[in-house]
């Protein structure tokens, strides 16, 4: 089932054209990345989702209509920007929007320390914002996002500020909320990451989409023809096999791209004539090398 459906979605800021005629549908239960360098339009798409900004053509669909203020309730959102009130209390704050999505104040309270423990941050009960570092006010931010238990997550640069133990947290909880069939959109420009996480990515650049969809089968279709190959021995013989288009030597280990006639098969067959072999795999491309590859020679701002 589509949660979310954008057609033909364009946005211009005078004759600026920051999101420029992109489509994409989010299936029901999956992590679905947003992915692009700084600039890309990936924030101007999610506050035209939100109807923080209206498009100026196409259509955008969430649940099968229009977004509604009723329908807000069942989506959290974490914006790029912070809006946390600096001298409330930890606590109070997340109760005050829990109550803004419609909860009571207890089961607000109750949720709100739930997250916080979920966390590993309930020694934040009594502080103000303002006392807080700006990773520690990102969790918050994020719990303040999560507290209604919305169907529909919209993750707007969450690793912000955090350090890597507080991103390995936020990891975990996304995996965990996709357990329990939410939908998540994961907007970063942190590919890495993002691979380690999405079933879906839609990947832009200068407002355009670059490609969208299933990502391990993005990575069969944009895979490079290539092996990594630990070894013992003599490697320059590479430098007479006709198919082979590149290799990086780092001693006893070797990263070798073929070319259109080269299978790994045949480069088995020559290697085992001159070295002795100790592991050989296919080498996957990550996604950052495929989106080099598909805007080389672009503009990437």
């Amino acid at each position: 089932m589509a949660i979310l459906e954008a057609h033909n979605v364009t946005k211009r800021f005078d004759q600026f054209i920051a999101v420029d005629s992109i489509s994409f549908q989010m299936d029901s239960g999956n992590i679905y990345g947003l992915l692009g360098p700084n600039g890309a339009g990936k924030t101007t798409t999610i506050r035209m989702i939100m109807n923080i900004l209206i498009p100026d053509s196409g259509t955008i669909t969430l649940f099968d209509q229009p977004l509604t203020d009723t329908m807000k309730h069942q989506i959290g959102y974490l914006p790029e920007e912070r809006g946390l009130y600096p001298k409330m209390k930890t606590l109070d704050l997340l109760i005050f929007f829990g109550e803004m999505h419609g909860l009571t104040h207890n089961s607000a309270k109750e949720r709100a320390l739930f997250w916080l423990e979920r966390m590993e941050f309930s020694s934040a009960l009594d502080k103000t914002i303002q006392e807080m570092s700006k990773g520690m006010q990102q969790k918050i931010q994020i719990i303040s996002s999560l507290i209604h238990d919305p169907d529909l997550i919209i993750l707007d640069e969450p690793f912000s500020g955090l350090d890597p133990v507080n991103i390995n947290i936020i990891k975990d909880i996304i995996l965990d909320l996709k357990k329990q069939n939410k939908t998540i959109m994961l907007s970063t420009h942190l590919m890495d990451t993002a691979e380690k996480l999405c079933d879906e990515v839609l990947l832009i650049n200068n407002g355009k989409k670059i490609l969208d969809g299933n990502l391990n089968e993005i990575r069969q279709s944009y895979g490079k023809n290539a092996i990594q190959l630990e070894y013992t021995g003599d490697a320059s013989f590479l430098k007479n096999l006709d198919f082979v288009k590149h290799a990086n030597d780092f001693g006893n280990y070797l990263e070798i791209e073929l070319k259109e006639n080269g299978t790994p098969n045949l480069l088995l067959k020559e290697a085992i004539k001159h070295i002795e072999i100790n592991k050989m795999v296919a080498k996957q491309s990550s996604l950052n090398e495929i989106f080099i590859e598909l805007v080389k020679g672009k503009d990437i701002k």
